[in-house]
């Protein structure tokens, strides 16, 4: 499904000689603020500003009213909930993560983030990323559960194995 190995990067080069691209960013953009760029509109939620605050970090601070804050809406929300299930990723998204996906889906923004659920999610929703401070996700993986008593394997997470009663283990699928 990735075209490159940062799915976006191209669509935001095209983008830039025509219009301004829309960039949503994730708390660990404006945590890492490496190579951010400053050609495009910026938008973010709430939920990302929350989780400065609790740090006490003021890093948004410094852009001003260059850094839209908007909510993305129900259904958007829902997109995501619904394709994160899909691809396992609903226990390691966390509802700013998901805020953020949604908002760049409704907006058709590029997402800057260094999380690699987001990346994964993103991919599997079309959605243009770019990484920020680490590398990006090479390729779409899903995420399945496997029992460490019997071994069996499920593609949703349960509290325990239905079958043996053992704890049941994250990890990760071949590449779609």
């Amino acid at each position: 499904m990735l075209r490159n190995k940062y799915q976006g990067v191209e669509s935001c080069r095209k983008m830039n000689s025509l219009e301004r691209v829309k960039l949503v960013l994730d708390t660990s953009a404006l945590f890492s603020m490496q190579d951010l760029p400053t050609d495009g509109e910026a938008f973010t939620t709430p939920g990302v500003l929350k989780e400065l605050e609790r740090f006490g970090d003021k890093r948004a601070e410094l852009w001003g009213d260059l850094l839209r804050v908007s909510e993305p809406t129900s259904p958007s929300l829902k997109k995501v909930r619904e394709a994160a299930s899909r691809t396992g990723d609903s226990t390691r998204l966390s509802p700013t993560d998901a805020e953020v996906l949604a908002l760049a889906l409704e907006l058709e923004a590029v997402v800057l983030t260094d999380d690699y659920s987001l990346q994964n999610l993103a991919t599997y929703l079309g959605v243009p990323y770019r990484p920020v401070g680490l590398k990006g996700i090479k390729d779409l993986r899903k995420w399945r559960w496997r029992c460490v008593g019997c071994g069996k394997i499920f593609d949703k997470e349960m509290p325990d194995c239905p079958i043996c009663g053992s704890k049941l283990k994250s990890t990760l699928s071949k590449k779609h």
